[in-house]
């Protein structure tokens, strides 16, 4: 392939990058549509009972009828196989809102495809199946149950099988949570009030002094609820989240109350003209500094010099600058989208970091946000020297499980800030800033497996056996780890320690690639553009014959027009979901870092 052709489609990519900004300089992205949020939110808005959105529910009832798979169930995406979750949902809102049993063949479809998992709503002991299916994890049955029994779906005396969630849990002090085995972190305290308080209210009980105690629980509980809720009206931006507690609100006698209206008013917003929704409002941090360091050496030839001051004032306003109300984070990280729903992580933050560290020009604010953005990161650092996604703990959830996809990104930033601001660097800072890099280093390498891979936690490919991702988390790690070994600075030590990795990482991306030239999730997945993408940009410095098998493949029927995304992102309870920015940015990161480094 001619490198003429590859400028080309760099400058192509770069482009409409370009054109894919909004008129405040950075990306919003579209995130994929989604059945489960298209299921809860229709169900929401009818249980509220509105003569304004029946136009709004209607669309949304006719869009999930339009978008079942061909086997009878539903996925999270209309490009998604059909899961349990996503079908019993949908099953229950088409149910809920069918008109004179139009819905009856969806039904039965639907039905058809539970019956494969073994779960059928013609024995008399489904709510027993639906548990057996998930084991110990709540996260989904209890909520499924919920809306299976409110929706009339099954009987009410159903409540008196669904396990308890114990709201009152919510009352104590954030940092008591991690200390109970019960799955409670603060990300779940909304769904624990609302759906916890639907279910106590519904069960059929006699008189009982934790029952009296968990009555007078209900109010402050609520009060609680009420204080949480971020100026958008959607808790997280998540929109399944907010609909499930919005309609068991609604269900408990709590129509008035201000997480139903705002609610509602978040919903009614979010729905799209196809009639569906999506998981979230969007990820626009992360798909902006996505592009940002896709750009990477060509930032200042391709974007101008407005456009670069409008991209760093907005991420200098959207760090958050005191402790966070929902989770009581502390200042200095940065969320996943500019509402206010988010709360700030450990992915978004190193990327907005090396984002304002590429664009960096000495201003003081833009060293004092980069620091204390640095100070949040080393906060959060977990006791294995992993960096976690929200919260330090223990490793028993998502939330505060380190991961390696992150503490590379995590390791990326904090030694680029050494080397960009080490000598505006009080002493003291710069070891505490040096010894957490030391940690991450020695977390990667513990998790390494022995044939070079890296498994993330938020990402994975629906084509694997396991459903797991070891080519984006390898991918994404190694290119972490040789943007620090570049640093001047680096300590010749740490950077023989994270070259002896690197190596490892890419002589097991070399055997991932399959013989057509694309990478999928692992060796003889079906290629994907972000997969293929990502592992030429990890292989770009070293090995241009496999990279450029992987552009043939990329251009092939012209791919680079189209770019389509595929379901790789694992949202919070592991829903899938596809971004149409990841195709773009990653493609145009693997040219920029193979033409230009």
């Amino acid at each position: 392939m001619e490198k003429e052709i590859l400028i080309s489609q760099f400058n192509t990519l770069s482009s409409r990058l370009l054109d894919e900004q909004n008129n405040d300089g950075f990306w919003i992205g579209r995130l994929s549509s989604s059945a489960l949020s298209t299921a809860v939110s229709i169900v929401a808005l009818k249980l509220n009972n509105h003569p304004d959105d029946a136009s709004c529910i209607r669309k949304g009832y006719d869009w999930l009828c339009e978008n079942r798979n061909a086997d009878g169930g539903f996925g999270d995406t209309p490009q998604s196989e059909s899961n349990v979750s996503t079908s019993l949902l949908c099953y229950a809102a088409i149910f809920y809102c069918q008109r004179e049993q139009e819905g009856s063949l969806t039904l039965q479809a639907i039905g058809s495809f539970l019956e494969t998992r073994n779960i059928s709503f013609t024995t008399q002991d489904i709510t027993s199946s639906i548990l057996k299916f998930y084991g110990n994890d709540y996260t989904f049955s209890v909520p499924i149950l919920s809306m299976l029994t409110l929706c009339g779906v099954l009987p009410p005396e159903t409540f008196n099988h669904i396990p308890r969630l114990p709201f009152e849990l919510s009352l104590l002090p954030v940092s008591w949570y991690r200390f109970f085995n019960f799955q409670v972190v603060s990300y779940a305290i909304p769904a624990l009030i609302g759906v916890g308080i639907y279910i106590f209210k519904q069960r059929q009980r006699k008189f009982s002094i934790a029952g009296w105690y968990r009555e007078k629980c209900i109010a402050p509980a609520i009060k609680k609820l009420t204080a949480l809720l971020p100026e958008s009206g959607g808790f997280l931006e998540a929109i399944p989240l907010t609909a499930f507690v919005a309609m068991c609100l609604i269900a408990s006698g709590e129509a008035n109350n201000a997480v139903v209206k705002e609610g509602m008013l978040f919903l009614q917003h979010q729905q799209r003209e196809d009639g569906s929704w999506p998981i979230d409002t969007d990820l626009s941090t992360w798909v902006t500094t996505l592009s940002v360091k896709a750009l990477g050496v060509k930032l200042k030839s391709v974007l101008p010099p407005d456009n670069i001051q409008q991209l760093k004032a907005h991420l200098l306003s959207i760090q958050y600058k005191t402790i966070h109300p929902f989770n009581e984070a502390k200042p200095g990280g940065w969320g996943w989208t500019n509402f206010s729903g988010s709360v700030p992580d450990a992915d978004d933050t190193p990327g907005a970091i090396l984002a304002l560290l590429a664009m960096y020009n000495g201003q003081p604010d833009e060293t004092t946000a980069i620091v204390n953005g640095c100070q949040w990161l080393v906060d959060l650092q977990n006791s294995d020297g992993g960096f976690p996604t929200f919260c330090k703990g223990w490793g028993r959830l998502p939330f505060d499980s380190s991961c390696a996809d992150l503490t590379g990104h995590a390791l990326a930033a904090l030694l680029t800030t050494l080397d960009t601001l080490s000598d505006q660097l009080p002493a003291s800072l710069y070891r505490k800033f040096y010894g957490s890099a030391i940690k991450a280093a020695a977390y990667l390498h513990r998790q390494q497996a022995d044939d070079g891979h890296w498994l993330p936690l938020w990402f994975g490919n629906q084509q694997t056996d396991d459903k797991k991702n070891p080519v984006y988390g390898t991918a994404k790690v190694a290119v972490y780890l040789e943007d620090c070994i570049s640093l001047s600075s680096l300590d010749a030590d740490l950077k023989k320690r994270l070259a002896g990795m690197v190596t490892s990482a890419k002589n097991y991306l070399l055997l991932q690639q399959n013989p057509d030239g694309s990478w999928g999730g692992k060796k003889e997945t079906p290629g994907t553009v972000e997969e293929t993408a990502l592992a030429i940009g990890a292989l770009a410095t070293t090995h241009p014959e496999n990279c450029l098998r992987g552009f043939d493949w990329l251009l092939s029927e012209n791919r680079t027009d189209t770019l389509h995304s595929s379901p790789i992102g694992l949202y919070f309870a592991a829903l899938w979901y596809d971004e149409k920015m990841y195709p773009l940015v990653y493609t145009l990161e693997a040219l920029r870092r193979f033409l230009y480094h």
